[in-house]
């Protein structure tokens, strides 16, 4: 029934008066009073009320006066008047429900009235009573209707801006949401995360000056770990300044994107990290990464950074883990897979703690406590923004992840995302926890 609606909408008089117009057409060939031909002074008085509904489709008020002149001549000179009837009483609608003041309707309506009741002048006080009768025909439907039509468009119209006004304010009211939400988070981060990291660099710092006889590979850590919270401190500087003013920060892209031209540099600064761990990395790194755009750029980083955490942490000291970053066709082809055959990581306590009772050889996620940390969900969904699907599973006696990120990614055009599993030997369609 959409296309009845839209059959008397303003923008489709056009069609409206056309079809009316080819209905008076059929009326004259085929429905005839008593079959009889029709006169060439028919003709002429119906093909002037076609025209003049087409040619002042947008001007209402002058197809009125148009129509109206019409039918009187069609009552001075015609025994069937029913084409210029209906052609007037059409003209009284489209002003109607063309949201006319109503004093234009009245004036519209008396015009058609006064030129129906001239073909009562001189007849009997029966025919007079009849031609008064007939103006709820002439006059009263087609005015009725045109305010029903008038009246559904209003409703329809206060319904459309209700439904903007309530879109607006559940907007609003989620900006709002998110906004309380940002604060909280910031609150946190700077009050207990910022604070503790914090003393842990400083702890640091004093140990490193007061502690000057140590050996030169004991003063090599603290020097990491020091510049390792230096650099935490900063990012999380900039995380609380972008959740509590997104805009002052160029919204998320500071957290988000990396230059083009220091993304070779930054994936080998984290290799060197994760050697200085004790693994062993073998990297194939594409030329082409240079080149890559800031937003993969950034992904690629946090997936080498994640994967080798992971593998110093879980597989081992002597853990040898192969990273591969390619790019084929404007995809980027991302890899990191791990032996598993490594020690215990130095500094990780096995007798005790969070690791105590729990094998720590075995590669990525070896070993790994009850309840661990939400790595490969992070990484899996910074893959899923754009576009691409996380694999990770088990790979010989070792461990491997990887993904494919597309070139340009559409919304709609987005694959599906397949269940991983999050832990060694755990099956790929069961969910099971994860590393930090």
């Amino acid at each position: 029934m959409r296309w009845v609606g839209r059959l008397f909408n303003t923008r489709d008089t056009l069609v409206r008066l056309t079809l009316l117009d080819l209905a008076g057409v059929g009326y004259l060939v085929f429905c005839t009073q008593a079959g009889r031909t029709p006169t060439v002074t028919q003709w002429i008085l119906a093909v002037g009320a076609f025209a003049a509904a087409l040619l002042l489709h947008r001007r209402p008020v002058a197809n009125m006066v148009v129509q109206a002149a019409l039918l009187a001549a069609a009552i001075a000179l015609l025994d069937d008047i029913m084409i210029n009837q209906v052609g007037a009483s059409w003209a009284l609608i489209e002003i109607t429900i063309g949201a006319y003041r109503a004093r234009t309707i009245g004036l519209a309506a008396g015009l058609l009235a006064v030129v129906d009741l001239t073909n009562t002048i001189g007849a009997p006080a029966d025919r007079v009573a009849a031609g008064v009768v007939g103006l709820a025909l002439e006059v009263g439907i087609p005015l009725l209707l045109g305010l029903v039509i008038r009246a559904n468009w209003n409703l329809a119209r206060q319904a459309q801006e209700r439904a903007v006004a309530e879109q607006r304010q559940h907007e609003s009211e989620s900006r709002a949401a998110r906004a309380d939400e940002r604060s909280a988070i910031a609150r946190e981060l700077h009050d207990v995360v910022a604070h503790h990291v914090a003393s842990m660099v400083l702890r640091v710092g004093v140990a490193r000056h007061v502690l000057t006889d140590l050996d030169p590979r004991v003063g090599e850590v603290f020097d990491d770990v020091h510049g390792t919270g230096t650099a935490a401190l900063a990012e999380l500087r900039r995380l609380v300044a972008v959740l509590r003013d997104p805009d002052g920060v160029r919204g998320d892209a500071a957290l988000t994107a990396i230059e083009p031209s220091a993304l070779p540099a930054a994936i080998g600064a984290a290799i060197d990290r994760a050697r200085q761990a004790g693994i062993t990395v073998e990297a194939d790194l594409d030329p082409a990464i240079g080149s890559l755009d800031a937003v993969r750029g950034m992904a690629v980083l946090r997936l080498t950074q994640e994967a080798l955490t992971n593998v110093a942490k879980h597989a081992g000291t002597s853990a040898v883990a192969h990273l591969v970053v390619a790019v084929r066709d404007g995809v980027v082809h991302w890899e990191v897979a791990d032996t598993g055959r490594g020690g215990a990581p130095t500094g990780v306590p096995t007798g005790g703690g969070l690791l105590a009772g729990v094998p720590t050889g075995g590669g990525l996620l070896a070993g790994v406590p009850s309840g661990g940390g939400h790595g490969i969900t992070g990484m899996r969904e910074r893959v899923e923004v754009l576009g691409g699907r996380l694999e990770a599973g088990p790979s010989g006696t070792g461990w491997r992840v990887r993904t494919a990120l597309p070139a340009v990614v559409a919304a709609s055009d987005r694959a599906p995302v397949r269940s991983v599993p999050g832990e060694r030997g755990a099956p790929a369609d069961s969910p099971a926890p994860e590393p930090v």
